[in-house]
């Protein structure tokens, strides 16, 4: 093609890009799935084995901007070395075009591959929603799921028998361990919501526990308070639970805007390198 029909070029080559955001999509999948392997061997379900849980964090975010700098480079200098060749354009022109071609293939393959990652992202935004509205009910939330806060243990500790081997006396309301159970759950959560057991309910939970086990009432309320005190800071570590999950999660959602934009930069800059390169060659 002559000079003359060089005006008539389009200066979009789009074929470049497309083959430009295949490459960056499959570069990445292929680092992401390597990241995981990584990360599932630094990780350890024994105790004081592998690495904790921010070191696994800031590994996450480094191979994260590692994946955008390597995957985006690739796919734009592939897009760069791939394009039209403009004929009578000047340079600064096809310096920008170079870079908006990297650009658009930096875009196609972020779309492409959160496609093909959609379940994932959902999910991930699904947990940070619940996580959300977890915190911001804050204790209350936490005092409605106490059953969680008081384990089987503490409460096995509560109702145990002052005689070892021996079995619980009858209730004298005729309730049954369940109904007694559940008795104290609800007394307990509603002194989590308010941050303080009142002294009539601690007064009932240490005769109903007296009744049931054969222990005085003093022991009672000892095993009371003891059970009350557990219940308390159990709720206050799924607290500092999911506070500190939120953080990480808005954490990790602005360290992934940064290596979006980096990898918007090295896109552009990678096709900028490739198309200079196909020019001197020719």
């Amino acid at each position: 093609m002559g000079d003359a029909a060089a005006p008539e070029q389009s200066a979009v080559s789009w074929a470049a890009i497309i083959a430009g955001a295949v490459v960056a999509c499959a570069a990445s999948l292929i680092l992401i799935a390597v990241g995981a392997g990584l990360g599932f061997s630094s990780i350890s379900p024994w105790h004081d084995e592998g690495i904790s849980a921010g070191t696994l964090g800031l590994m996450t975010v480094v191979w994260l901007i590692v994946v955008q700098w390597v995957a985006s480079g690739v796919g734009g200098y592939v897009t760069g070395r791939l394009r039209t060749r403009w004929l009578s354009v000047h340079h600064d022109e096809v310096f920008f075009r170079d870079t908006a071609h990297g650009l658009l293939a930096w875009a196609i393959a972020t779309l492409f591959t959160v496609g093909l990652l959609a379940s994932a992202v959902t999910g991930a935004v699904s947990t940070a929603g619940r996580v959300a509205g977890s915190v911001g009910e804050g204790a209350t939330q936490v005092a409605s799921s106490v059953a969680g806060a008081v384990s089987p243990y503490d409460m096995d500790t509560l109702f145990r028998s002052a005689q070892p081997g021996g079995t619980n006396a009858p209730n004298p309301n005729g309730e049954t361990n369940e109904q007694a159970t559940q008795e104290v759950m609800t007394i307990v959560a509603n002194a989590i919501s308010t941050g303080q057991l009142p002294a009539g309910d601690r007064d009932y939970l240490a005769q109903l526990v007296a009744a049931r086990t054969g222990v005085s009432v003093d022991d009672a309320r000892t095993r009371v308070d003891q059970t009350f005190t557990k219940a308390r800071e159990a709720a206050q570590r799924a607290q500092e639970a999911a506070d500190t999950a939120r953080k990480a999660a808005a954490k990790l959602a602005l360290f992934t805007a940064l290596a979006m934009l980096i990898g918007a930069f090295v896109a552009s800059a990678g096709a900028a390198y490739g198309g200079s390169l196909r020019d001197d060659h020719h």
